[in-house]
């Protein structure tokens, strides 16, 4: 016991005088805004503009609210009405868009909400599959307006934001096709790239990887749930 004493005494004097290294918060669901603070901070870049694609809970399993808490401010774009004030009471300063992101003309599409919001889906066939596993249920189909990604950035960025994180469930692929990327040079996409299981051993979906490596862009960073790509010509430039 009296040396266990001393060892804590030691412990806490080296401490008091070295302190341990600090852990920093993640609100992400696998560490992804930690991985993207160090990448900003490493390009010296403290405060970052954001656009996320299906905020969901605005403060857990997210990937900008770190940076919120950080002073960095953005767009959030979800499609559960219920989930927008809890959005706005927790995000005040950021623009919160009740909608869908287009994927073509339609001005509005079914929206399957189960009784986890997490694996909300604009995808029907998406949609049937999850219910048929049996652990949630479809609680209801509502219809969603949607508005295109490039007109969001359009309207409510000046400049093309820093940061596109993007979890639409079964959509994502798409609308990463359907941005104008001559004119928005997207800096950083985080996207996720794995397809949907109840527990986080999943089969890895390449299909958006190889579509961004296509595209002027390349990994920084993968934790299998989601992947993180950088824009070669702003990653690289000095």
């Amino acid at each position: 016991m009296m040396l266990q004493g001393v060892k804590q005494f030691i412990k806490k004097t080296i401490y008091s005088i070295i302190p341990p290294p600090y852990i920093p918060p993640s609100y992400s669901q696998a560490g992804e805004d930690a991985v993207l603070r160090f990448l900003f901070n490493d390009k010296k870049i403290n405060n970052i503009r954001y656009l996320e694609i299906g905020t969901n809970i605005p403060d857990f399993g997210n990937n900008t609210y770190l940076f919120y808490k950080s002073g960095s401010r953005g767009v959030c774009v979800e499609a559960d009405k219920t989930l927008i004030p809890q959005i706005r009471k927790l995000r005040p300063g950021d623009t919160v868009i009740n909608a869908g992101v287009a994927v073509s003309n339609d001005k509005e599409a079914d929206f399957y909400i189960f009784e986890s919001s997490g694996i909300n889906t604009f995808d029907k066939a998406e949609a049937e599959k999850r219910a048929a596993m049996g652990t949630y249920k479809i609680k209801e189909v509502t219809q969603v307006p949607l508005l295109n990604i490039n007109t969001i950035i359009e309207q409510n960025f000046k400049k093309c934001p820093d940061l596109l994180s993007i979890d639409i469930e079964g959509f994502d692929l798409d609308v990463l096709k359907s941005i104008d990327y001559a004119r928005f040079q997207l800096p950083v996409i985080c996207a996720e790239t794995c397809t949907y299981s109840e527990n986080h051993i999943r089969k890895k979906d390449p299909s958006i990887a190889n579509f961004m490596l296509g595209t002027g862009y390349e990994i920084y960073a993968d934790t299998y749930i989601n992947t993180i790509f950088v824009n070669k010509n702003w990653f690289y430039q000095v």
